[in-house]
């Protein structure tokens, strides 16, 4: 069973969108990685910082899933990381209406012992400071570093985070943010100048229009699945890079063949992530549910050719 670190965050999210309004439930980046990677054979810990307000059964949701929180540094008498956000009504563009930092402002991050030497490090969008900070205290090198990251740490942070990009080996990001970090806007452009910042393999998400995955000379293309019906997309690229990782730390394969497949894995579950509000349906996921959905792929993207 292959080790998987998750860096990010747990927090407590807020959410509107066209369908409803969620009050306060468990959100954050780290926890969607993290209830993603379970659907696979992994060993997986989670590194983040929470405040004694976060409610036990939030934790519990991650626990019951065989993830380990001993990385979770819980602060007495500290608050947790808050979001709050309204979607408009094509889903594809929010308002953030409130963002409170909390512990997260101060969050020093300690990876536990018996994770130093994980194979597979999934950096969640943070502070590159802080993923820099986890990368530093692996004993060993990871067979593969995975950073996401976001436009904001581009305008307030780029040296530091283009310091991080040179010790990752594999970036995921959106279109957006691609042309925004390489100034390129072809896709593939793009792709190729950030890999000759440092990552190996680069992967641009593109939403509902799937994502795209580069290495050297060669592309891969996985579709979105179409639904019918997208009620919350929250956590959607969180829960696609926790297919991803997930996947890749369970098959020790980190060839590009097997890359396509991880790729695959993360929009399959991603395709679950958005039916219900926050971790409404990736907490419940059946393995079978699962793999019933991985056959719509594969009928979605394989067909017979004959040339003539």
């Amino acid at each position: 069973m292959g080790k998987l670190l998750i860096v990010g965050t747990v927090a407590i999210d807020e959410i509107e969108t066209p369908f409803g309004k969620t009050g306060k439930i468990l959100g954050g980046a780290a926890t969607y990685i993290g209830l993603a990677a379970s659907q696979f054979e992994v060993d997986s810990a989670i590194v983040s910082i929470v405040g004694d307000d976060i409610p036990s059964e939030y934790l519990d949701i991650l626990r019951e899933k065989g993830v380990d929180l001993s990385g979770i540094e819980i602060v007495t008498g500290g608050k947790t990381f808050y979001w709050k956000g309204k979607y408009h009504n094509d889903l594809n563009s929010r308002d953030t209406l409130i963002t409170d930092l909390n512990t997260l402002a101060d969050f020093n991050p300690i990876v536990p012992d018996g994770y130093k030497d994980a194979e597979v490090v999934m950096l969640g969008n943070l502070h590159p400071a802080v993923q820099m900070g986890v990368i530093e205290q692996m004993e060993t090198r990871p067979r593969l570093i995975v950073l996401d990251t976001m436009n904001f740490w581009m305008d307030h942070a780029l040296s530091e985070l283009q310091e991080v990009i040179k010790h990752i080996d594999v970036i995921t990001i959106n279109d957006e943010e691609a042309r925004q970090l390489t100034e390129e806007y072809s896709l593939v452009k793009a792709a190729e100048a950030i890999q000759k910042m440092g990552p190996e393999y680069v992967v641009i998400k593109k939403g509902e229009h799937g994502a795209l995955l580069f290495h050297k000379e060669q592309v891969f293309f996985a579709p979105a699945l179409p639904l019918e019906e997208v009620f919350d997309p929250t956590g959607a690229g969180d829960t696609f890079a926790g297919g991803f990782t997930g996947y890749l730390a369970a098959t020790q394969d980190l060839s590009f063949n097997n890359l396509k497949n991880a790729v695959i894995h993360g929009s399959n579950l991603a395709s679950f992530c958005v039916e219900k509000f926050g971790t409404g349906r990736m907490k419940d996921l059946k393995r079978e549910e699962v793999n019933k959905r991985l056959h719509e792929f594969k009928a979605l993207t394989q067909f017979d050719i004959e040339l003539k």
